[in-house]
């Protein structure tokens, strides 16, 4: 049983600490969800900040699309990583990703949205 003091308990209070190397790759795979989620968030700002050639409606609801996307991808990436590490110190499967073809779907319905309201 492990007996760090990290947080969260409910990872690191269980298991066995797993091989560095593991732990670094599930880290920089959060990490890499954080970039995302904030270019996502940068994007839906950016629209309405630059005030891009988009139909003003459509333009605003791709804002809030890809700025909610931005919301979606940080959580996942938390979540995706909470997990993938308790499975990692339990030597269990790692789990399947959950998120990451809604948030591939937002992104190519928003730039279709932007593509479209760029011709109306």
């Amino acid at each position: 049983m492990a007996d760090s003091p990290s947080f969260p308990r409910h990872v690191y209070g269980v298991g066995d600490a797993p091989d560095a190397r593991f732990s670094m790759a599930n880290e920089r795979t959060y990490l890499a969800w954080t970039r995302t989620a904030l270019a996502l968030f940068a994007t839906g700002v950016g629209l309405e900040a630059l005030d891009a050639p988009v139909h003003p409606t459509v333009r605003l609801v791709v804002a809030v699309l890809f700025s909610a996307l931005g919301i979606v991808a940080g959580v996942a990436g938390l979540v995706g990583w909470l997990r993938a590490e308790r499975a990692l110190r339990l030597g269990t499967p790692l789990p399947g990703p959950r998120i990451g073809m809604l948030v591939t779907v937002g992104v190519v319905i928003g730039i279709a949205l932007v593509v479209v309201g760029m011709l109306v």
